[in-house]
């Protein structure tokens, strides 16, 4: 088998970005998939000038015609892709009582329906493989909920009940599903600008959390390369906490 190849979806910027950067580190090709085509271009660069192999793809997860156009030109431009990783998604902090039928809509069409959609259109390739990896982001706030939260909370929990349903049903074909629910990683929903939304002040955070500091998408992309390594072929079904040893139940 020659170079694999991944998709890292919403892989413009954070967690995206360097889980895309560190696949290409450990030798895959990478379909550097967001939004907007043009925005991809700073990790397409990035890998580009490491030495490493990537394309640039634009798309709505949420709209399947986008994500099949974008899964094509990666297929054509890199070959069969084994490895996903769905990362994009949409984050809100309305409070409960203020979020509409519409904006619920939009929060599950992203987070859920488009890690539905970019799995499905992809899963064929895997297991025409026999082999495949799949890591889901999804969030800390599926362990635990979150205040001003609900419809992304619940739409990550979604997120981590498909991982376990897909574990089940494609573990047979050789693919493993396992998902990550990041916790406090920097330029996600810590960004500087969400600093007055979020419940408790960043500083008592730090102070509560065992390695004393704030995650960085680096430490996301670590966790991210050994699930798509063939090292963790009899992990599947798993939330693999990251999130600096705070407590979740």
């Amino acid at each position: 088998m020659g170079m694999k190849v991944a998709i890292v979806t919403g892989a413009a910027a954070g967690i995206g970005a360097a889980c895309a950067k560190q696949l290409a580190a450990d030798g895959m090709a990478v379909g550097v998939l967001d939004l907007d085509e043009a925005r991809c271009g700073g990790t397409v660069d990035a890998i580009q000038a490491a030495g490493g192999t990537a394309v640039a793809l634009g798309a709505d997860i949420s709209k399947r015609a986008q994500v099949q156009a974008a899964v094509a030109t990666c297929r054509a431009t890199l070959g069969s892709i084994t490895v996903l990783v769905n990362n994009a998604g949409v984050t809100d902090f309305t409070p409960f009582d203020q979020v509409t039928d519409e904006l619920w809509d939009r929060i599950y069409a992203v987070n859920v329906r488009g890690t539905f959609i970019v799995t499905q259109e992809i899963v064929p390739d895997m297991k025409a493989a026999g082999w495949g990896r799949i890591v889901n982001i999804s969030s800390s706030g599926a362990q635990t909920g979150n205040v001003g939260m609900a419809a992304y909370s619940s739409s990550k929990g979604a997120v981590v009940t498909l991982t376990r349903s897909l574990a089940q049903e494609l573990g047979p074909f050789g693919i493993t599903v396992n998902n990550i629910p990041p916790g406090s990683i920097m330029g996600t929903i810590m960004a500087e600008e969400n600093r007055t939304r979020f419940p408790i002040p960043f500083e008592t955070l730090i102070a509560n959390m065992p390695v004393r500091r704030l995650g960085e998408p680096e430490d996301i992309a670590g966790a991210c390369s050994w699930l798509c390594q063939e090292a963790s072929s009899y992990v599947t079904g798993q939330t693999i906490g990251v999130n600096g040893g705070r407590v979740v139940s």
